[in-house]
């Protein structure tokens, strides 16, 4: 059982920044995909930024130039550094771990069904 612990979720305006914390309980990068995942409501949750075992990271097109994943594993914790941010990026942060999705060229830590622990979110909502 891996507890996740989301914060740095609040309000700010268009093209602002915000940086996410995700505390882990245990040391999570080698055992892992960690990833970050958002969620409004009527819509499905979908990933946004992940993190491999292998410190590879991949993003959604839409957050792509504008928000970096890093993690500290001194520290045990995942980061979402979000810049430039739009009305649309508005919605409920999670952090998740999780399995690895294989695919032909690749992996990705983005699919929603492969994560096996959540944190309970936190939410940023965007002024224009």
């Amino acid at each position: 059982q891996v507890d996740l612990v989301e914060s740095g979720g609040g309000s700010v305006q268009s093209g602002g920044s915000l940086r996410l914390s995700c505390a882990a309980s245990e040391f999570t990068s080698s055992s892992y995909c960690m990833a970050w995942f958002r969620e409004v409501p009527g819509k499905e949750r979908e990933g946004v930024a992940g993190i491999g075992r292998d410190g590879r990271t991949m993003y959604a097109d839409s957050v792509k130039g504008r928000f970096t994943i890093s993690q500290d594993n001194v520290k045990n914790t995942l980061y979402l550094q979000m810049n430039s941010l739009k009305p649309e990026d508005a919605a409920m942060y999670y952090c998740a771990a999780g399995r690895t999705t294989y695919a032909p060229g690749g992996y990705t830590c983005l699919p929603v069904h492969a994560m096996d622990y959540w944190g309970k979110g936190t939410l940023v909502t965007i002024s224009s």
